[in-house]
């Protein structure tokens, strides 16, 4: 997806006629509108709205990554969309980081949701950032998290896309070489900038936890998202037997809970 068409879905006729549901899937850190690839065109052959944009400085907009990229950019990217094409009863999903994008939007936009769907993703609590959010940790592990993320930043800028191994995709999947050749660095400022949520984020919202369990991924938060949220009423929760980027490694199981949540 060109940058000009980042406002445009995912279809390539801007101008058809949509009778089903409209979804925003919005990606993760290191990758872009491309991983829902599997997903995308399944939910458009059913008749739904798809858009899968690509947050700024990544992907095919990497060349718009600057120092100030941060998580308002990302925020702003959707909201920016969904006023764009004045969308409404939305499906919005998140993966990963994107959860933080998700929630932002979510406390911009609340009245422009149908159904907001975290996908393995971040859950944070105003003021909270990519790094802090989820279970509370002393100020050293923060440190020494930031300390990590910034070895991965070469040129001040960007993390360094990580292997898809890391984020449990196998090396023989047929994919792995499609990842690996599309992930691309990731603006280091959005993991570190706090989230602001004056309107309670996704509070109030019907919601959806997907959390992925074979493997679950390492040193995340995740997990433990999952066990609060199990035990929330307000929620629906399921669990998925795959790895982190089940877009790519189940596709049709995210597909049919993402096409049956109510």
């Amino acid at each position: 997806m060109s940058n000009e068409n980042l406002l445009m879905p995912a279809t390539t006729d801007a101008s058809k006629e949509h009778s089903g549901r409209t979804y925003i899937l919005v990606h993760g850190a290191w990758h872009g509108g491309w991983c829902w690839r599997d997903i995308c065109k399944p939910l458009e052959n059913m008749g739904h709205r798809v858009f899968t944009p690509t947050l700024t400085g990544l992907a095919d907009r990497k060349h718009l990554l600057s120092a100030q990229v941060g998580l308002s950019t990302h925020i702003a990217d959707i909201t920016n969309l969904i006023d764009q094409h004045d969308l409404k009863e939305i499906t919005l999903v998140g993966h990963s980081y994107g959860g933080m994008v998700i929630t932002g939007v979510a406390d911009a936009l609340k009245e422009r949701l149908r159904h907001i769907v975290y996908l393995d993703a971040a859950l944070p609590k105003d003021g909270q950032s990519m790094i802090t959010q989820g279970p509370e940790r002393s100020p050293d592990i923060l440190a020494n998290t930031e300390q990590g993320l910034r070895a991965l930043v070469a040129d001040g800028i960007a993390m360094s896309s990580l292997l898809p191994e890391m984020l449990g995709i196998p090396e023989d999947h047929p994919s792995y070489d499609w990842v690996s050749q599309n992930m691309s660095p990731h603006p280091l400022k959005s993991w570190l900038d706090p989230i602001d949520l004056p309107n309670g984020g996704s509070n109030g919202l019907s919601r959806t936890y997907i959390h992925c369990t074979d493997p679950v991924l390492q040193n995340a938060s995740f997990a433990w998202h999952a066990e609060q949220v199990q035990a929330n009423e307000q929620w629906q929760y399921h669990a998925l037997e795959t790895g982190h980027e089940a877009m790519i490694t189940a596709p049709a199981e995210l597909l049919s809970i993402l096409t049956n949540i109510s």
